[in-house]
């Protein structure tokens, strides 16, 4: 197991930085191109910035970007954050479970660094998305995750294509095994298993991925961040003037019911925010502004 650099951990920091800039801008892009059709009338969204902390001001913290009330998103969140500190108890013995995390416990400090994307649209023609990307390092171990899928209301089969195409032709740059694994290991990761059905039309997921070069896994994750936006700006473009019907908002917000619950009972990045320790506005960010259940 090779181990991150305080340089390499420094060069991730960064980039979830510019990722976060260049997300933020072409969303903001994006409110400013609805000039026709529903909510044109409407001011165009622009980001709120706060900062986030971590344990009361130690261990590190962020900076949470949400844009509500828009043309396009009735609530996005990009956040980052790097957080540093020590596994409570309760991570450590689910750290000492994983792959290479041997020794976890006698020495339980940790960092990480990362970007977090949520969004969920006015439009139920307009699928919602989520992607993030990390970076994870311990004594014992050092490894990037994440992924991104397409949470469509009213699923357009050639939209999920398209989405997977993308995400297939990035994948395919670095290694063609790659979508393959990280397609399936997302079909069965955003699965709500006390529904017995998926979350979405899925995407990618991957974890511990430590490839033995730092740079090859580092230029990957950065490929995932890339090819989300060429996967999903497009798709927001194609369904900007589409009207919707109050059919059509009530199927979108039982389907946010179902992402809310995913999210609270399964998703490990709300597990670890929450344990270790950083701001619950940050961490719940996810949710949908507005849900239903039938």
């Amino acid at each position: 197991m090779v181990l991150a650099t305080d340089t390499q951990k420094k060069l991730a920091e960064n980039w979830f930085k510019d990722l976060r800039n260049q997300i933020c801008a072409a969303f903001e892009d994006l409110e400013n191109s609805q000039i026709s059709g529903p909510n044109s009338n409407v001011p165009p969204g622009k980001f709120e910035l706060s900062k986030t902390k971590r344990d009361g001001g130690s261990g590190g913290g962020g900076l949470m970007s949400i844009l509500r009330g828009g043309r396009i998103f009735e609530k996005v969140g990009v956040n980052i954050s790097t957080v540093h500190g020590t596994l409570n108890p309760m991570m450590q013995k689910s750290m000492a479970t994983r792959k290479n995390m041997v020794g976890i416990e006698e020495n339980p400090i940790f960092w990480a660094s990362g970007i977090s994307l949520v969004a969920h649209m006015n439009s139920p023609k307009m699928p919602a998305v989520h992607m993030n990307t990390r970076m994870f390092w311990t004594p014992v171990a050092s490894w990037f995750g994440g992924g991104t899928d397409l949470n469509p209301m009213i699923e357009v089969p050639e939209e999920t294509a398209f989405f997977h195409d993308i995400l297939k032709a990035g994948c395919d740059k670095h290694d063609l095994k790659y979508y393959p694994k990280f397609k399936k290991w997302a079909d069965e990761y955003f699965m709500i298993k006390h529904w017995g059905e998926t979350r979405g039309v899925g995407g990618v997921f991957f974890d511990d991925l430590n490839s033995g070069s730092w740079i090859n896994d580092f230029n990957f994750t950065k490929e995932i961040g890339n090819a989300f936006m060429d996967a999903f700006i497009p798709l927001c473009e194609k369904n900007l003037n589409q009207e919707w019907t109050d059919a059509d908002r009530e199927i979108q917000l039982i389907k946010r019911g179902r992402y809310a619950e995913f999210n609270l009972v399964y998703d490990r990045g709300t597990h670890f925010g929450l344990q270790s320790g950083h701001d619950p506005s940050a961490v719940l960010m996810s949710l949908p502004p507005i849900a239903k259940w039938p």
